[in-house]
């Protein structure tokens, strides 16, 4: 009788368990379409172990754990500031920019805001500045070497210029804003672990944007995907806003805004 049981146990066992696999199957399958049924014969009762990933996969899965913060910064639906609201309705209302794009960069908020030639925004993006606070180059910075330029030096300098690709120490290509003076736009350097830029650049607040000795420092994704684009064939305009310096004195044609921003010309009047 014993021996029957057992026989009839071992019998049943795989009918139990395949209906235990055929009742968690129906609740996690995805489409309302399954029968309320489903056969599972008891040969198959067992589920079959997954089939490890290939080495490809396991080295791709790996490197993306372990995967450093990116350059790839940028700032959606940034409201200018006064200073900066100023310059821009100045630029698209004289057309300054020619037929270039051009960029406008505020120091204060560390923000730049890219435009296409016809005055269409591109995309806001925070940078990295030069650690001194001030509006001019120091006579003769850029021939000294970056050893010898001191901290009070390391300034970006405010005004209008006319940008334009070419190649810097190295054979890199950067987009030169004031070439006398060394002061470039180019991605995010990280070479130097210590500085923290690409740390800088996400951080919330423009207190720490200031580190370079006088570049500016965007994020590799927004300077190679959206700036480097719109500049490297005929260059651009750049327009910097000062630090400390009036906003009038930095750009003198500001105080014509109000008249070249009003069309003078009568309303038609009559059919």
């Amino acid at each position: 009788m014993l021996n029957t049981i057992v026989v009839s146990m071992k019998l049943l066992r795989p009918d139990r368990h395949a209906a235990v696999i055929a009742a968690a199957w129906l609740v996690l399958a995805p489409s309302p379409a399954i029968p309320a049924t489903v056969a599972v014969p008891a040969t198959h009762a067992k589920a079959k172990p997954k089939a490890a990933p290939p080495a490809a996969r396991r080295a791709a899965t790996k490197r993306k754990a372990v995967a450093k913060p990116t350059a790839s910064v940028a700032v959606p639906e940034v409201v200018p500031s006064e200073a900066a609201a100023r310059v821009l309705a100045w630029v698209a209302a004289e057309h300054d920019n020619g037929s270039l794009p051009y960029i406008v960069i505020d120091k204060q908020a560390a923000t730049m805001f890219l435009y296409r030639a016809d005055g269409e925004l591109v995309g806001t993006a925070p940078v990295l500045l030069g650690i001194g606070v001030g509006d001019d180059s120091s006579p003769g910075v850029g021939a000294k070497s970056l050893a010898e330029i001191g901290p009070a030096e390391r300034t970006t300098p405010a005004g209008r210029f006319v940008a334009r690709f070419g190649k810097a120490f190295g054979g890199t290509r950067v987009l030169w804003v004031d070439y006398a003076d060394s002061v470039a736009l180019h991605a995010v350097i990280t070479t130097h672990k210590k500085e923290r830029r690409v740390e800088r650049l996400l951080s919330p607040t423009p207190d720490d944007n200031r580190i370079s000795f006088g570049c500016i420092n965007v994020g590799t994704s927004f300077y190679t995907k959206q700036l480097r684009p719109l500049f490297q064939k005929k260059g651009g305009m750049v327009y910097i806003l000062p630090d400390t310096k009036p906003l009038d004195d930095v750009f003198p044609r500001l105080r014509l805004l109000p008249y070249i921003a009003t069309d003078p010309r009568p309303a038609a009047t009559g059919a």
